[in-house]
């Protein structure tokens, strides 16, 4: 006798259609976490990029200090370039949209008091950054050019905008502030590494382990640095009036290789910057993903 004999075909649809829904749910989630992957893979490249160019720069053997639009540059001009960067600008697409995912949907689990909007807003301000990040890559993959500006030169057009505005320079104050307190944030993480909660890391050898947790540490307390200096250089740049004072990510690590002993600060946030992107490759394989999708 037929199983579904004595079930009601609208009963025997209904179940169908669910069937199929879950499985469609069940396969686009998959995608979802592989671009997500794929893009903290990205983001770890483009780290290690520029920390790769500032350590050439700190021990005199070329290289630079650069953005991360200039790292995708600098990736575009290697052998088979293109098709690097178009891997990368896939990843950079899905990081943003994980981003995204993560402030609209709290896959981090934040929750919804204060502290959970602001850190969801913050999501949302990095997903709003990589996109563009991508739509610039994505240009110089098409055309062998972007019209991005680098991250100084974006710094200093909108401080001078916000400069010229009434209240401007509280604005640009409190902007400043806001970044310091980032830098303070990342520096807090650098510390308690509390971020390892967000990494599977149960079935792993024990010192691949305690190298994951190095990696975290040693670049947030380098990303650390940097926004410290972007933070007090727009605080600058506010009490003087004067946006060229502003700094991007590439002028603040040429603000310190002018510093006393600028070639070995630099080349520890260097490789502060580097072990921030190898962090990020740990959790492109590691990371929690996906309890709330």
């Amino acid at each position: 006798m037929n199983s579904h004999s004595h079930i009601p075909e609208n009963v025997q649809d209904q179940v169908k259609t669910a069937g199929r829904k879950v499985e469609h749910t069940a396969t686009t989630n998959t995608w979802l976490l592989r671009l997500a992957r794929m893009g903290y893979a990205a983001k770890g490249v483009v780290y290690i990029l520029i920390g790769f160019l500032a350590i050439q720069l700190a021990i005199g053997q070329g290289g630079s200090t650069t953005d991360r639009q200039g790292a995708l540059h600098t990736l575009y001009t290697q052998p088979f370039g293109q098709i690097l960067l178009a891997i990368v600008t896939l990843g950079l697409i899905g990081f943003a949209l994980w981003s995204f995912i993560q402030a609209i949907f709290d896959a981090d689990n934040k929750g919804s008091d204060m502290k959970g909007i602001f850190a969801r807003i913050g999501f949302a301000g990095v997903g709003i950054s990589y996109a563009a990040l991508a739509f610039g890559a994505l240009q110089l993959v098409l055309s062998g050019h972007n019209d991005a500006k680098g991250s100084t030169a974006s710094t200093q057009s909108w401080t001078a905008l916000l400069l010229d505005k009434p209240f401007g320079v509280a604005l640009v104050v409190l902007i400043g502030l806001f970044i310091l307190g980032l830098a303070g944030f990342m520096f807090f993480r650098a510390y308690k590494a509390q971020f390892k909660r967000q990494l599977n890391l149960a079935s792993v050898d024990d010192k691949v382990r305690k190298s994951a947790i190095f990696l975290g540490r040693f670049g947030n307390a380098a990303h650390g640095v940097v926004f410290a200096i972007i933070g007090l250089f727009l605080i600058i740049a506010a009490l003087q009036h004067n946006p060229g004072q502003a700094k991007g990510l590439d002028s603040a690590l040429q603000e310190l290789a002018h510093q006393p002993f600028g070639a070995v600060v630099l080349g520890i946030v260097a490789l502060g910057l580097m072990a921030y992107g190898a962090y990020s490759l740990v959790e492109a394989r590691y990371r929690r993903l996906g309890q709330a999708i």
